[in-house]
Formats: C-alpha cells, sequence, structure tokens
C-alpha cells in the first residue's frame, strides 16, 4: 500500500519551510519540499535531514506549466496521488519598488492568482479522496479589503464562477495600469487584491469539488504577520507560528470546508466587515 503524500509549493524558506518540517514531525507519510531553484531546494531539504527529518524534494515552479505538469506526473507515476497539498508558492513587491503600480499588478496577480489557479488545476486531478487543500491567503485576503461595495458584492456572489473570478482579477490589471484601482474600489495593494482573488477562488474550489465524491476540504489561512523575506523581518510572529494554522488545517480531523482561518487557528468570518486584531 502507497504511504500518504503531502506537497508544499514555495517551501524551501519561510512560512513553507516550517510548514515542511511541521509535516515531517506529525505527518504519518512522504512530505514534498519544493521550490523553482533547485540548488535553494536541495539546500533547505538538507537543513532538514541535519535535524533528524526526512523530506524529499521536487522541482516546482508554478510559473511554468511544464513544470507543474512533470511535477503532477512524477507524483502520479511515483506515489499514486497526493493527501495534502498547501499552496504556499506566492510573490510581494516590497514596500519601496519603483516599478509601475499596472507592472506590479500584473505580475503579483500572475503568480498568487493566475499560476497559482493552473497549478490547482493540474494537481487536483491527482488529490486522493479526503484530501487536505490549504490554500496560503492572507489578513490582506479578506473581503473587506476591498472597498467598493459593488466589487465586494461581485467577488461574493455565491454563485460566482471560476472564468468571471478570472474577468475581476483582469479588470484590476486593466484598472491598475490605467490609474484608476483606488478609484474604483480596489485600493492600493497589488498583494491584497491578489490574496482576496484567491481567497475567493477557495471558496469556489470547494463548491465546485463538493460536487465529486472525493470529500476533499479547500480552506484559505491567514498564517499571521509573520517574520520573513516577504514581510521583510518585520512580522510579529515566527515561522513556526505562522506554520501551526497551516498545519492545523492540512493534519485534518477539522470538518471545516472552505472556511477562512485566522492565524490562531479560529474560523473566520470572510465576509465580514472587519478582521480580527492581529494580537498574539
Amino acid at each position: 500500500m502507497s504511504s500518504k503524500v503531502a506537497v508544499v509549493t514555495g517551501s524551501n524558506k519561510g512560512i513553507g519551510l516550517a510548514i515542511v518540517k511541521g509535516l515531517c514531525e506529525k505527518f504519518d507519510g512522504k512530505v514534498y519540499l519544493t521550490s523553482r531553484d533547485v540548488g535553494r531546494g536541495q539546500a533547505a531539504v538538507n537543513e532538514l535531514k541535519s535535524l533528524g527529518f526526512n523530506p524529499y524534494f521536487h522541482q516546482l515552479d508554478i510559473d511554468n506549466e511544464e513544470s507543474v505538469t512533470s511535477f503532477r506526473d512524477y507524483v502520479k507515476t511515483k506515489e499514486g496521488g497526493i493527501d495534502i497539498l498547501i499552496n504556499n508558492a506566492g510573490i510581494a513587491f516590497k514596500n519601496n519598488a519603483t516599478d509601475p503600480f499596472g507592472i506590479q499588478a500584473e505580475v503579483t496577480l500572475k503568480t498568487n492568482y493566475f499560476n497559482t489557479l493552473r497549478a490547482c488545476e493540474i494537481l487536483f486531478s491527482i488529490l486522493r479522496p479526503h484530501a487536505q487543500v490549504v490554500n496560503v491567503s492572507s489578513s490582506l485576503g479578506h473581503l473587506s479589503k476591498i472597498s467598493s461595495v459593488e466589487l465586494r458584492s461581485k467577488l461574493s456572489d455565491p454563485n460566482l464562477t471560476i472564468d468571471q473570478l478570472n474577468e475581476l482579477m483582469n479588470q484590476f490589471i486593466r484598472d491598475a495600469k490605467n490609474d484608476k484601482h483606488v478609484e474604483i474600489g480596489w485600493g492600493s495593494s497589488t498583494y491584497a487584491v491578489s490574496k482576496v482573488g484567491f481567497s475567493a477562488l477557495t471558496i469556489i474550489q470547494q463548491r465546485l469539488l463538493d460536487k465529486d465524491n472525493r470529500n476533499i476540504s479547500v480552506n484559505h489561512v491567514h498564517p499571521g504577520y509573520v517574520d520573513t523575506d516577504m514581510s521583510s523581518h518585520k512580522g510579529i510572529l515566527t515561522v513556526e507560528q505562522g506554520a501551526s494554522a497551516p498545519l492545523f488545517l492540512a493534519l485534518g480531523g477539522h470538518n471545516l470546508k472552505g472556511q477562512y482561518v485566522w492565524f490562531d487557528s479560529s474560523v473566520v468570518d470572510w465576509y465580514a466587515p472587519d478582521t480580527p486584531k492581529e494580537t498574539l
């Protein structure tokens, strides 16, 4: 009988690496650490092996469709399927980035939304029954981060389709390039829009997966304001604390489906007017 398999995207450092470490400690199965860069990925695996853990490595670049399909084919042939998929890979421009806002919008949405969606569509085909999918979102992925009532209404429509959500994300890119993003009510953060889109996608994914008989759970999580490269090391939580809620979801036993989970593992209303305070 084949062993269970966990996959963490973008996991050679930061929260992703801490999630891999936590899975190696608590998950009874194989854990795949993946990264775009082979050298960095293997260095991260060696770091964990020096601590007594035994993760596996495979190259995976969600921005490269061939890389994702190659990884899927490898896992399908070698392992038979995936039991835990943690979609952690993502990018964020620094606050002092000088790239035009429209370019930042296009690049950020490409990785954090469109290519993450494509990776899910490719990898969901090999999810085993009862699999747990964890989409690493953000407090900035809460619906309230979009100021426009009309846009919030569209993003929270219970019948929203992936095609319609794709169009909304493309609309944001167009509005950003035309310097109308604030006026129209998207706000001034490309990262926030990308994560709101990812969270909205989570809800649709769960609705679609509910129609098959695999009993798969897809939830989205805010890991907290964590001290990582992405936060320019201004975060208040350690990477281990940031990995806590994703691990809670990944390891199952929670009966949650399509829910937005805070870094303390509590369920938060994604549709609420505001988010909870960031307290320890």
